[in-house]
């Protein structure tokens, strides 16, 4: 008589962690296909394997499906042997792979080495950041349940299914996947971990706020050579009540002291540069910018879907801005040369700006701002009210919440 297989309790718990743990790994990643596209990109590059761009959002999606599907797998004990040998193959892959990332990164920082590696490894999407050694470590900790779930594989029984029910199961895990990075792809991440999410005080975030002086006046007494400090408003107001304060006082010097030092932005290098050079980014996302300002978000005008600038509602949105005095800017990161060479193609009527970066090392401010090629951002007092893909533009403002 064939014994039956049981699962010791202490297993278990590391099975369900450990597919819980896959599972959350894969969801925060396909919430944000495009973010998990430029990552891709990012290890291509830094593998020097820049020729592999057109596929990284292939790449990004699939393994998405791969992690989540064997979390999936797990979770529901599909097919456990074969999905342990899986996880073994998947955790020394990306053990091996994170710990050149973090080696590389230590010879970066502490030799002057350059070889153009991925300071963050993704793993989690924008969901939580870690450093690449942070990552080695915590594929070393994971490695330990994926080894133990490896060796008792036999004794886990898996789920009383045909073989067809079985990879049927681990089909619907698939489409659950593929249905989530679908919508995330063509609207935007269902939920936003960036710096640029609703609610968020960008002013604060990306633009350096000037510092604040406080000048002070000070003039002497003809009559009897005392003298006295006004500020400006103090001045003002003693050439409103004294007709003849020019006759009986006499300027000496004004002093200027600093009541608020310049405040550096956390993130630096957002600006949003004019054909002439000059930077609106203060001008826009200030918070005493009481207005609204509708941002088009295009960060690369050789990419960007025309379809979206064609589209009849960002038409009626430039046409109630213009009406309504609300600032309508474009930006980019694409040249000044392209925009008006772009700006001439598609009969652009509004200021379109320029960020520049560096092609490899950023920072990619303007592509992460708005998941969509183009995207549009409504931002007033510097918080971002909405954002929108452009499969959504609205056709007017009404119902937003200020």
């Amino acid at each position: 008589m064939m014994r039956k297989q049981k699962e010791e309790i202490w297993v278990k718990v590391l099975r369900l962690l450990l597919a819980a743990l896959f599972i959350f790994s894969g969801l925060s990643k396909a919430i944000d296909p495009m973010a998990s596209a430029i990552k891709m990109d990012e290890y291509f590059i830094s593998f020097g394997m820049g020729f592999m761009h057109p596929f990284s959002m292939f790449f990004g999606v699939c393994l998405n499906i791969v992690e989540f599907t064997l979390g999936f797998m797990l979770l529901f004990r599909v097919k456990v042997k074969f999905t342990s040998i899986m996880y073994m193959l998947f955790m020394g892959f990306f053990l091996i792979l994170t710990l050149w990332l973090a080696i590389a990164e230590h010879l970066e920082t502490h030799f002057g080495y350059d070889f153009g590696v991925v300071k963050d490894c993704g793993c989690f999407g924008q969901a939580i950041e870690m450093t690449n050694l942070q990552t080695f470590l915590k594929n070393v900790v994971i490695l330990i349940p994926t080894l133990i779930v490896f060796l008792k594989r036999k004794s886990i029984p898996d789920i009383h299914l045909t073989e067809l029910g079985k990879w049927s199961l681990a089909a619907i895990g698939v489409m659950l996947v593929c249905i989530v990075q679908w919508y995330s792809y063509r609207h935007l991440p269902i939920i936003d971990f960036s710096d640029w999410k609703k609610g968020t005080r960008i002013d604060t975030v990306f633009v350096d706020q000037p510092e604040e002086l406080m000048t002070v006046y000070i003039y002497m007494r003809n009559a009897d050579s005392t003298s006295i400090s006004l500020s400006q408003e103090e001045l003002l107001k003693m050439y409103d009540d004294n007709a003849n304060f020019e006759t009986e006082y006499c300027f000496v010097e004004r002093k200027d002291s600093i009541i608020k030092p310049i405040q550096r932005a956390p993130l630096q290098g957002f600006s949003m540069i004019d054909s002439a050079g000059g930077d609106h980014s203060f001008e826009l996302l200030n918070i005493e910018n009481n207005n609204f300002v509708l941002i088009l978000f295009m960060h690369d005008l050789d990419e960007v879907n025309l379809k979206g600038i064609q589209d009849e509602n960002l038409q009626n949105l430039i046409s109630l801005s213009e009406k309504n005095g609300y600032y309508f800017v474009g930006l980019t990161n694409s040249s000044t040369d392209k925009i008006k060479e772009f700006s001439q193609k598609n009969n652009i009527n509004f200021p379109i700006y320029t960020h520049n970066i560096d092609p490899i090392k950023g920072p990619f401010m303007v592509r992460d701002a708005v998941r969509s090629n183009p995207g549009l951002m409504l931002i007033k007092n510097g918080v971002v009210l909405e954002k929108w893909s452009w499969r959504d533009f609205p056709a007017d403002l009404e119902g937003i919440k200020l």
